[in-house]
């Protein structure tokens, strides 16, 4: 079974990846080193208490929307937050 701390790093990296940010990015925006987002992101590091709050106003939703998934997490992005919105590019891959 999973743990949170795995479900967290699935969350973070779903919501950089909608967002169109990279760990640089997401680094500026915590006031972390991006050495500092890859070890969490790899789980040589944890996420901590603050990092959550600072990830959850990052993104502008709450903690609880954090740590109900990725799905949800993605959901709850501001329309304005979002790679497309932006001027990002995303794609899709083909139904099979």
């Amino acid at each position: 079974m999973s743990s949170t701390e795995q479900h967290l790093r699935v969350t973070v990296a779903a919501l950089m990846y909608a967002t169109g940010e990279d760990q640089r990015t997401l680094a500026e925006g915590l006031g972390l080193s991006q050495s500092q987002i890859s070890r969490k992101q790899t789980g040589h590091a944890a996420w901590s208490i603050g990092d959550l709050d600072r990830l959850a106003a990052h993104y502008g939703m709450t903690v609880i929307d954090l740590l109900r998934g990725a799905d949800h997490a993605v959901s709850r992005l501001p329309e304005g937050r979002r790679a497309a919105a932006i001027g990002g590019v995303q794609t899709m891959l083909a139904a099979s």
